[in-house]
């Protein structure tokens, strides 16, 4: 495909997918690139670092990217969407009156199950003028969103749960605070947009 193709230049973001195409362009000798958007260097990107072009990364002093990279590596940030960035002109403003109180939960595909779980029964024990002052968007597994509308619908809090949600920077930039994993793309999202949040790292980073 890539001897069809002809690309200019391969560029992979880590992850199993990035490995068969990324080696093929080194075989190939197509220019490439990697970028590292965690703190420490994946797997499929280590065993990628040393036959690529260039390496690209979100943080300064990425962990595992041993120094005989250093000369190809350059400090980008991690991108972000330009319907991020449009998303972030909307300034943040505390409800007023009685407005509600705009919360956003989501977890993505590694996460979504525990929030599922955590989080229903938490919001449950706010006292019941919190919960009525409450809009609520999550992102569940199709499997349990059921469950979670459920649990909702007991507390007395309105909310609206969806496996996706394709407008997500417009809701997190109408939000008050936001719950979500504390993924590499969601915390530079969050950065730009500029929300309060809490941030649950997967258990095998949180010690990274």
């Amino acid at each position: 495909m890539l001897g069809k193709v002809k690309p200019a230049v391969v560029v992979g973001f880590g992850g199993y997918p990035t490995f068969p195409p990324l080696r093929a362009a080194i075989l190939r000798s197509i220019p490439t690139a990697l970028h590292e958007q965690n703190a420490v260097l994946g797997r499929a990107n280590r065993m990628l670092a040393r036959g690529v072009s260039r390496i690209a990364t979100s943080f300064e002093g990425t962990k595992l990217l041993g120094p005989e990279l250093r000369e190809k590596t350059r400090l980008t940030g991690n991108p972000v969407r330009s319907v991020v960035i449009e998303a972030a002109r909307q300034p943040f403003a505390l409800p007023q009156g009685d407005a509600p109180f705009e919360l956003v939960v989501f977890g993505g595909s590694q996460g979504a199950r525990y929030f599922s779980e955590s989080v229903p029964p938490a919001l449950a024990l706010l006292p019941e003028r919190l919960r009525r002052s409450l809009r609520l968007v999550q992102q569940a597994r199709e499997e349990d969103i059921e469950s979670v509308v459920a649990a909702y619908r007991v507390s007395g809090i309105e909310a609206e749960v969806a496996a996706f949600f394709r407008d997500l920077p417009q809701r997190l930039a109408r939000a008050h605070l936001v719950i979500a994993r504390s993924g590499a793309s969601t915390v530079a999202e969050l950065t730009v947009i500029g929300r309060p949040s809490i941030l649950v790292p997967l258990p095998p980073r949180a010690g990274q």
